[in-house]
């Protein structure tokens, strides 16, 4: 059976047209570039949206899109973000990032952008490292925390995860930094007031013209997000992180990601961090 027959046996036709039409639209709204092989992931993603929006076809969900259904937009471009991630996911970034805190002057705090928050794991790993460092919850520091994906934002700002999600963090961090839940809330833990108070959530594309993000930021935290991109949409990314840092900022890639293309802008300073080439 071709894949064209194997689409057109499921509950929704999804013709090999209706997934190039999906890779137009989401690589022109939020940068994804999908590779042919994500055909079947495409499908059963936006299939759920096509059962939400009672349609019965793609073409009839992609003309709404085509509408310009801001809401729709924002669903379609949340179903098709992939989001992996962990407490203290890449942890040899983490001493360097309390480094670049501990050189903090009065008046002029460290200032971070992790781009890719997800469910907020990253940029909570990133205040505990840094109250730790400075064993307060009031540190020379702010972290400014931004996705696409506006449900996987609300679920970072409300800084609530299930107990497995806590195995890799220590029992002493739990006990510092997490309250447990009890009754219905047994088998969860929140992230603690006063260090959800480190961390601003926004919605954020990075396609987006303007960014409600201001310089100098001491760090940029953008950990396996390129790889989602072709190469101009990287280029353009990186050009725009640039001048965001200040002259001593870091830029922290993902750890299948290299910037070796872009040596005018970054070059390696150590495992997977980048510092600006003109500094």
């Amino acid at each position: 059976m071709t894949t064209e027959h194997a689409g057109d046996s499921r509950e929704f036709p999804f013709a090999q047209a209706d997934f190039e039409r999906v890779r137009r639209l989401i690589h022109r709204h939020a940068g994804i570039a999908l590779s042919p092989s994500k055909r079947d992931m495409v499908y059963s993603r936006l299939v759920r949206r096509l059962r939400a929006r009672g349609l019965s076809r793609f073409d009839q969900y992609l003309a709404l899109l085509d509408s310009g259904n801001a809401a729709e937009w924002q669903a379609f471009t949340n179903s098709l973000t992939t989001n992996l991630t962990s407490f203290f996911r890449e942890a040899h970034h983490f001493p360097i990032l309390v480094e670049l805190a501990q050189r903090a002057r009065p008046g002029r705090p460290l200032k971070v952008w992790c781009c890719a928050a997800s469910t907020g794991e990253e940029p909570y790993s990133m205040a505990i490292a840094i109250v730790e460092a400075f064993r307060s919850f009031t540190p020379p520091a702010s972290i400014l925390a931004t996705d696409v994906d506006t449900g996987v934002l609300a679920r970072a700002q409300e800084g609530v995860y299930a107990l497995e999600r806590l195995q890799k963090v220590s029992a002493e961090r739990v006990r510092q930094f997490f309250l447990r839940g009890r009754g219905a809330r047994a088998g969860f833990a929140r992230i603690r007031p006063e260090l959800r108070a480190l961390v601003t959530f926004r919605q954020l594309n990075l396609l987006d013209e303007a960014w409600p993000v201001r310089g100098p930021l001491g760090a940029i935290f953008c950990r396996n997000v390129m790889i989602y991109f072709d190469r101009p949409t990287q280029r353009r990314i990186l050009e725009r992180f640039a001048p965001l840092l200040r002259p001593d900022g870091l830029l922290f890639a993902g750890h299948s990601e290299s910037l070796h293309y872009a040596a005018d802008l970054f070059r390696l300073r150590a495992k997977t961090v980048y510092e600006r080439t003109h500094r």
